[in-house]
């Protein structure tokens, strides 16, 4: 390996506050790249989204497919404008093509409160926040996208799929999770969330989760029904480490894990697969607020962090890892010093004086390193 590696980002800015936060976050990373030193990202863009899609009638080109999923990691703004839908009248979805496609089967979805932002609940205990969501991204519900039928204008049809060899890696990649966050005091535990109780589909899969969980006994488990685990979310948040369920469960669970810890803007995440990793904020394009300076780009940030992290685990390179700590420090420090005021959370800032903050602290050697 050469003193300085160099890893190929596929960026792809996407519609509305995607373009926005996406330079936002490129500078950040070009930031942290310079302080850090030892690996060298290169950007690649590519159009890929509603917008595309209003001008030309594809949202991904099929050249930009194929170099994207030869780039080391793809990381993605968001998608999606009011009123432009294919013609079955769904959103505009490429990036549901290259979950599928390059087989990124588990979204991890980080919950965690940060000192000084609002809290949502009243019980001190919700200081105490800091889970994780595991959702399959590739079967369950949505894998149905482009499959459903509607039946003589009086019926609709969507099939909901559990495999055994997409479960059992969301399981195992479960349990690793749990397994890191051990090492750094966290639980131990992972909760199967499913409607077991029901449907045989969810029966199937929480039976090949008792397969992989006999292979790991150093992790705890447990197990909770999906609408109990929403009502446990609410009244105990601060009990639960690692949460792994089927996709639509974890499309939901994982937009009130944001809330919970202050908005949509605080949700990163890392859809991953045995090849490929795609990073971009669980929230949408929010085109009512796009050219206002108003958007949280920490979301964007907080992505970015985990794919330096998910980068130097897969290629052995421990700056990467130290990038990665740097902006998560940064993010960390910005909140308990109590310089990051979003305007989503009724602060003062907006995106330029969030990145510029962040720009300050990471241009500044921290004082102590934070959790």
């Amino acid at each position: 390996m050469s003193l300085t590696s160099e890893l190929r980002i596929a960026v792809i800015p996407g519609d509305g506050i995607g373009q926005e936060i996406m330079a936002a976050c490129l500078t950040i990373l070009e930031t942290i790249q310079n302080r850090t030193q030892g690996f060298k990202l290169v950007f690649d863009h590519y159009e890929i989204g509603a917008g595309l899609y209003q001008r030309t009638g594809v949202d991904m080109r099929d050249e930009d497919f194929k170099a994207i999923g030869k780039a080391d990691a793809i990381l993605l703004g968001s998608i999606g404008l009011p009123g432009i839908r294919y013609e079955d009248g769904t959103e505009i979805s490429p990036h549901l093509r290259i979950r599928d496609e390059f087989g990124l089967y588990a979204g991890i979805r980080p919950v965690k409160y940060y000192p000084n932002v609002p809290r949502r609940l009243l019980d001190d205990r919700s200081a105490l926040i800091d889970f994780v969501v595991i959702r399959e991204s590739t079967e369950g519900l949505f894998y149905t996208h482009g499959r459903g039928e509607i039946i003589d204008d009086l019926e609709a049809r969507e099939t909901l799929r559990i495999t055994r060899p997409v479960s059992e890696k969301l399981f195992d990649t479960a349990f690793k999770v749990a397994r890191q966050r051990k090492t750094r005091g966290g639980k131990g535990t992972v909760t199967c969330v499913d409607k077991a109780n029901v449907f045989r589909a969810f029966a199937f899969f929480r039976k090949i989760f008792n397969e992989r969980a006999a292979l790991n006994p150093d992790i705890q488990v447990n197990y909770n029904y999906v609408d109990a685990q929403a009502l446990d979310l609410i009244r105990r948040p601060w009990d639960f480490d690692v949460l792994v369920m089927e996709n639509m469960f974890g499309d939901i669970i994982s937009d009130l894990g944001g809330g919970l810890v202050g908005g949509m803007g605080m949700a990163p995440c890392a859809e991953l697969g045995d090849h490929h990793g795609l990073f971009q904020p669980a929230h949408g394009s929010a085109p009512d607020i796009m050219g206002q300076d108003k958007a949280n780009p920490l979301a964007m940030f907080l992505s970015a962090a985990m794919m330096l992290d998910w980068l130097a685990e897969r290629h052995g390179i421990p700056q990467l890892a130290e990038a990665a700590s740097l902006l998560h420090d940064a993010v960390y420090e910005g909140f308990e010093s109590g310089r990051l005021s979003p305007m989503e959370f009724g602060g003062h800032q907006g995106m330029t004086d969030c990145t510029r903050t962040l720009l300050d602290i990471l241009q500044t050697p921290l004082v102590e390193k934070v959790s």
